[in-house]
């Protein structure tokens, strides 16, 4: 069968033109005949091949896959790149249907794999056609890179290889060693233990390094030639490429059929593999690398702050982008090359005065720098006990000062670094003695750390087994809940209220952590809509955050005081104390803060009190200062806010994108409250808009499981989703009928408008009840508006939407026109789009002629803001009124109907050859978004590779 690969970003596993024999792995080819052996006799499994960069894993899986096909083995073969996470489970879907022999419901598999809430169907399709494959005999799938797929192709892989587990299928996945996300350690976790079998490369021996030599030279090495090739350290591609550099410069002689070297030593040399990493890197990553590479040995992070001009905090992505390629790795407190011909392949390729100068600054240390003393333990004192107990003791002390050392390092790590003080943080721990009395502590410590980073549900279960275990003392149990309170905000708001209660009841707790949990007792009932209650708790909480001076405790409870009063409808008051909180959250720092979303809120409450600008730009802040220090828990969130700002504002491609790449990950531990509240949210609203059928009724689903939830805040979304849902299939006595309980919940905890924080849907909600003949709940929903922008006089968003819902319910024209004229100074498109068509429906009942402005402008609102079913309706009334307007796209040129503006610029930008982070840098955007926008651009265009992308942007934009 031919397969067409996807092309991969790692460095190849040889140069271009040179292929010499796999020398050296006849341990390893035995190990995959034998496998392959099991798997003709219905055996299947998962091989894990792991190791570092060039060591030759990508080879190993190709010799396996020829091996199985001259068995007469179906082999399908995949790869993944790290610039293509946008192409869900593209690396397995590229595998199993590209070629001469794909599966069978190729279409049907894309489509799911590209639609919204699938992810069930997708598994459940891809398994059955993978058992009607094995049915014809048995199937090799081969998975190279694992490090760069995506989380759909994760989840996927692994839920396949344990649900097919008796099937001839085998899976044989390569994956680099050392750090790898988070997402991928879960996945090779678990097929772990499922039982996968592991195959690690190491370097290879002398024998094989000669062998490499006299394969690549054309004669058998001489002395001088092996001890160049002795530098690559037994890894095959820098071997190859070293000694394929000399030849080709002419540095290599042969006489008497011995390879020999012209000169002795070498010039360092620029190395292709080399280059090919490097050019994946930023910007910013690419000349730390460069300036590392001058300093002729490990090198300090000050240091390179100091040749950059730059400050340390400054370098905290490139830093991590430069370990995560293999560059660089940690020695000490230093950074060094993962290999000194690395090291010396990047400097060759550097000017020489600029080598020479960055090596001499490089010798020069800052002023006021000093070598830190080693910190060793010295020799423990002499005595009785014997030897053994003597060692044990030692090694047990020196463990735990270890431990102390990690605590320390990742407590001042976790305001920069998050990822690098949680890996310190859990290395304390596992140094830590399980009786050990400050366990529970670094345990407490840990969890958060995780949580930031996009470890959530190791986090929760770190925590959940402390707990479980028991025999916690009531300050060690206190600590712990506190974190897990911390930890379940964004996923399970009850269950947050949960521990933070339970905490809070243990006795004889010290004063400051009591606040703390209580403040995060009062945020937790204040998220799920348990207002009376969040304010009740609220008020214990200050004085006793007040009694221990905590001033994190105060900036959370700020917040609930600011949420307590947009609840009672003062939005001047709850804007604020929300610029309150942020404030004292900024100042105290985010290690230091109990709760992320202070500004996240205050975000919010400006979008709501028509701040645009001032919104977007602080969830823009947000999302890069998250994204650019590893805090993916809070970079998501940001996402999630931003999705709904975009939205109010009109964007929804925008808003679709952001959702989108804030979609939970697969192993979120729990529903995902604030993404219900959100993301759904938003995709929903989308979805109705742009007449996407089968996204709304995926959303839909999502919003009757919300009905269910323990948040009343949760609950009354998912009403409000589905009063939406059933109006726009036609239903309007069922739209009444969904908001019954929102509509007659208990007067302390109802929402001030149908469980949104969007005052703009209250002419939304007044024309479903008058659509359903609920003409009391339509004059209900116009009196809290009216009682709102008297309250809000400062507001004009509030006056308008006040405007247009009396405007709506008496049928009055004056009022709607006032309406249109207040919305011209708010920046919500299709609030006011729904202003002017309402008008122009109310002049046209008489005065047709004056209806069609109004009509024009509402229709180039919708036309701008993408929403095509708005646009239709509009269209219809214009063809009514004796007008018929040619169809426009959202700004675009002919050349491109299919994309919305977004989507276009992206797709032009990496069609010009850059990566998804260069994209995001150029467009302020997060590389999820960008993702998400490519991923749409690539289904809409039907394209699967960023060169087919290049080839149709050059045809369509130059006639190429």
């Amino acid at each position: 069968m031919s397969v067409n690969r996807v092309t991969t970003g790692t460095v190849p596993e040889r140069p271009t033109g040179v292929r010499t024999p796999l020398r050296g792995r006849g341990a390893e080819l035995a190990f995959i005949e034998e496998r392959l052996d099991a798997l003709g006799r219905g055996e299947g499994g998962i091989v894990r091949v792991e190791g570092p960069a060039g060591i030759g894993r990508s080879r190993i899986l190709a010799e396996a896959a020829a091996a199985a096909r001259r068995r007469g083995t179906r082999v399908f073969e995949g790869a993944a790149d790290p610039d293509e996470h946008f192409v869900p489970l593209g690396p397995l879907l590229d595998g199993v249907l590209a070629g001469n022999g794909p599966l069978s419901g190729a279409v049907r598999l894309r489509d799911l794999a590209t639609t919204p809430g699938q992810r069930f169907w997708l598994l459940q399709e891809l398994a059955d056609r993978l058992r009607e494959t094995v049915r014809d005999g048995p199937l090799l799938v081969v998975l190279d890179d694992l490090q760069w797929c995506d989380d759909l192709t994760l989840l996927t892989f692994h839920t396949l290889a344990a649900g097919l587990s008796s099937h001839a299928i085998l899976w044989l996945v390569a994956v680099r060693g050392g750090s790898v996300p988070s997402g991928v350690r879960t996945t090779l976790d678990r097929i772990r233990q499922a039982g996968a079998r592991e195959l690690v490369l190491g370097a290879l021996g002398e024998r094989a390094t000669a062998q490499i030599a006299g394969d690549v030279l054309g004669a058998a090495p001489g002395p001088d030639v092996l001890r160049v090739a002795r530098r690559a350290e037994g890894v095959p591609q820098l071997l190859v490429e070293l000694l394929g550099s000399l030849r080709e410069d002419g540095a290599v002689t042969v006489e008497d059929g011995v390879a020999g070297l012209a000169a002795d030593p070498p010039a360092p040399r620029v190395l292709p593999s080399v280059v090919r990493r490097l050019d994946q890197l930023s910007d910013g990553a690419r000349e730390l690398v460069r300036t590392a590479a001058c300093a002729g040995g490990p090198v300090t992070v000050a240091l390179l702050a100091e040749l950059l001009g730059r400050s340390p905090a400054a370098l905290i992505t490139a830093v991590q982008e430069s370990l995560d390629a293999e560059l660089l790795t940690e020695s000490g407190d230093r950074l060094a090359f993962r290999h000194d011909l690395i090291r010396e392949a990047v400097e060759a390729g550097l000017p020489l005065p600029l080598r020479r100068t960055l090596r001499g600054q490089a010798a020069e240390p800052p002023p006021g720098s000093a070598v830190s003393p080693g910190e060793s333990p010295g020799p423990a004192a002499g005595g009785a006990a014997p030897a053994g107990a003597a060692e044990a003791g030692n090694a047990g002390r020196e463990d735990a000062a270890e431990a102390g050392r990690l605590r320390t390092a990742a407590a001042e790590l976790a305001a920069t670094a998050p990822a690098r003080a949680a890996d310190r943080s859990l290395k304390a721990l596992e140094l830590t003695a399980a009786d050990a009395p400050e366990r529970p502590r670094v345990i407490a410590e840990t969890i958060p750390l995780l949580w930031q980073t996009g470890r959530a549900a190791q986090a929760r279960e770190l925590g959940a087994s402390a707990l479980a275990n028991g025999g916690l003392g009531p300050e060690d149990e206190a600590r712990i809940r506190l974190a897990m309170a911390r930890l379940a905000v964004p996923f399970d708001f009850s269950e947050a209220a949960r521990q933070a209660r339970a905490g809070a009841a243990l006795p004889g707790i010290p004063v400051d952590l009591r606040g703390r949990l209580l403040a995060m007792l009062a945020v937790g009932l204040s998220m799920a809509g348990e207002h009376a209650a969040a304010e009740q708790v609220a008020a214990e909480a200050w004085e006793t955050a007040a009694a221990a001076g905590d001033r994190s405790a105060e900036a959370t409870l700020t917040t609930v005081r600011s949420a307590v009063s947009f609840h009672r409808m003062d939005l001047t008051e709850a804007f604020r104390q929300a610029e309150r909180a942020a404030a004292l959250a900024d100042a105290l720092g985010v290690s230091t803060s109990l709760w992320v979303p202070e500004a996240l809120w205050h975000a919010l409450l400006s979008n709501t009190t028509g701040r645009f600008a001032e919104a977007l730009a602080a969830a823009e802040e947000g999302i890069r200062i998250t994204g650019e220090q590893g805090r993916t828990a809070a970079t998501r969130m940001w996402l999630m806010t931003r999705s709904r700002i975009l939205l109010e504002a009109g964007r929804l491609a925008d808003a679709r994108a952001d959702a989108e790449a804030a979609s939970a990950a697969p192993d979120d531990p729990g529903p995902g409250n604030l993404a219900d509240v959100t993301l759904r949210y938003v995709m929903l609203r989308v979805a109705l808009h742009t007449d996407d059928r089968r996204t709304a009724r995926v959303y839909a689903a999502e919003a009757r499981r919300m009905r269910s939830d323990g948040a009343p805040v949760v609950r009354h979304f998912g009403s409000w989703m589905l009063a939406l849902m059933a109006d726009f299939e036609g239903r309007p006595d069922r739209a009444m009928a969904e908001l019954d309980e929102v509509m007659t919940s208990p007067a302390a905890d109802r929402p001030a408008y149908a469980g949104l924080v969007d005052p703009a849907d209250a002419p939304v909600l007044v024309r479903l009840a008058l659509r359903a003949g609920a003409h009391e709940r339509a004059a209900q929903a116009v009196a809290l508006a009216e009682r709102r922008a008297v309250l809000n006089p400062g507001l004009t968003l509030l006056t308008a939407t006040a405007a247009h819902a009396r405007g709506l319910l008496d049928n009055d024209l004056a009022a709607l026109l006032r309406a249109v004229r207040l919305y011209e100074d708010c920046p919500r498109a299709l609030a006011r789009a729904s202003a002017l068509e309402d008008a122009g429906r109310k002049l046209a009942a008489t005065r047709t002629p004056d209806a069609v402005p109004y009509f024009d402008t509402a229709l180039a609102l919708y036309v701008s803001a993408g929403a095509g079913r708005d646009v239709a309706r509009v269209r219809r009334r214009l063809r009514a009124a004796g007008v018929r307007r040619r169809p426009a796209t959202a700004g675009l040129s002919d050349a491109w109907p299919e994309l919305t503006a977004a989507e276009l610029r992206v797709a032009r930008l990496v069609a010009g050859g850059s990566t998804n982070r260069q994209v995001a840098e150029d467009l302020s955007l997060s590389p999820h978004t960008v993702g998400s926008h490519l991923r749409r651009a690539f289904t809409k265009l039907d394209v699967t590779s960023r060169g087919e992308l290049a080839r149709l942007v050059r045809h369509r934009d130059n006639g190429e």
